[in-house]
């Protein structure tokens, strides 16, 4: 049995405001905040990172900017201002603010007047990969972004799910580092929930024991492995595992599909979760670059008011939320299942400490040629099941997905694709 959390440690590693350790920490990564899509029909996107209220916009040239959220005229939202040839101009009385922030126009003030060269807003960092526009809020020199493999990968199709989970982002990962939930939440509750939808029980093949869990630290964070019932130690659950990418993201998938799970606090109680997945079609399939990412919101509650609990992200985010807002680790009970937990709690404490002795924490890439494309460890032959993962493409966040029937028959060589 492991020892619980002191209500300080548990304060120290979920708070993500400005000036807090994990805030400080997250601050030296790039995070994102939004689809590029978003952008099109609607230039201008209210954004929380970080405990920080933002503003993401597009200007007429096409370049993008984050800044402060509130005009520092009469504090007004920029979340209506105006996109302008180099900048967002305030609605209200017009003061127009560049990327970088500074004030650059003041209609209603003198011409002379220097008032303007005295203002300027926070201003952050964009930029675009994948389809996603991620920020960094940090402190300089910002860090690159990291290219990693499903943002860069050449024919794919790729898709973008999203919720706003209402709770603290380290319960969101924990399950992450928590093999054994697999079998019980989405095997035994699975069958249970069949069971209730009056669905035959067989049509879910997870719920074989799990016999064997194991944790690796790794240059990118931690690989975690698995052997089922049934298995050994040559299967690729245990062999090459799945990682979890420090700080924030979760790579899962199989020889069909390979997804990144990102999870970006917004602040204390809410976080904003992203399903990032490349679809991987069919030997000899090509997919033109230029198919189109579709966006698509993944609810967590029906109109009853009740968790969505019919697929496996359901399933995870009713576990994650009916946490509480804010875990409580101090009475919670960790058995020896929960080893992946500690360890990565101790992963977060030792990058606290790097940052605050002014070191770059684990992940935190500067070499250009290193970034050229991280390839990461990823299972072809998820549960020795083969293509399980596209097979259940309705079980998981995907069934979403607006497109998720085009996407399968293109991928299995069923529909030629039109050029877009």
């Amino acid at each position: 049995e492991f020892k619980m959390l002191t209500k300080e440690q548990n304060e120290t590693l979920t708070k993500v405001g400005p000036g807090t350790p994990v805030g400080t920490l997250l601050r030296r990564y790039w995070h994102p905040i939004a689809a590029s899509s978003e952008l099109e029909k609607r230039p201008v996107k209210k954004i929380k990172l970080l405990g920080e209220d933002l503003v993401l916009f597009r200007d007429r040239s096409g370049n993008l900017g984050l800044v402060q959220e509130r005009c520092p005229h009469r504090g007004v939202s920029l979340e209506y201002g105006i996109p302008v040839e180099n900048g967002i101009r305030c609605q209200y009385h017009g003061w127009c603010f560049n990327r970088e922030g500074r004030c650059i126009d003041q209609p209603n003030e003198p011409e002379d007047s220097t008032f303007k060269d005295r203002i300027k807003i926070t201003a952050y960092q964009v930029q675009e990969l994948g389809g996603l526009i991620f920020a960094y809020i940090g402190p300089q020199p910002a860090p690159l972004l990291p290219r990693y493999d499903l943002f860069v990968r050449k024919n794919v199709i790729r898709t973008i799910g999203y919720a706003i989970i209402p709770c603290n982002w380290l319960q969101i990962m924990e399950n992450s580092f928590d093999p054994t939930h697999l079998e019980w939440l989405h095997g035994h509750y699975f069958q249970y929930v069949f069971e209730q939808q009056g669905r035959p029980q067989e049509e879910w093949p997870i719920t074989k024991h799990h016999i064997k869990i194991g944790f690796d630290e790794f240059e990118y964070g931690i690989i975690k492995r698995r052997v089922l019932e049934g298995q050994t130690e040559e299967n690729e659950d245990w062999k090459v595992g799945h990682p979890v990418v420090f700080p924030n993201y979760l790579r899962v998938g199989d020889s069909g599909a390979h997804s990144f799970q990102i999870r970006v606090p917004m602040d204390d109680t809410h976080t904003y979760h992203i399903w990032y997945t490349c679809f991987v079609p069919e030997e000899g399939v090509q997919v033109p670059d230029d198919y189109p990412i579709s966006l698509y919101e993944c609810p967590l509650k029906d109109e009853s008011g009740r968790f969505i609990t019919d697929y496996i992200d359901g399933q995870d985010m009713m576990a994650w939320v009916t946490q509480g807002e804010i875990a409580d680790r101090t009475i919670e009970r960790l058995g020896t299942t929960d080893k992946g937990i500690i360890m990565y709690r101790q992963m977060l404490m030792k990058a606290i400490k790097d940052v605050q002795e002014g070191r770059d924490p684990k992940c935190v890439i500067r070499d250009e040629k290193q970034n050229e494309c991280i390839m990461l460890p990823q299972e072809e032959d998820k549960f020795s099941e083969g293509k399980l993962l596209t097979n259940v493409a309705k079980s998981w966040n995907t069934r979403y997905a607006p497109n998720l029937d085009e996407i399968l028959a293109i991928c299995s060589g069923k529909k030629s694709v039109q050029k877009v």
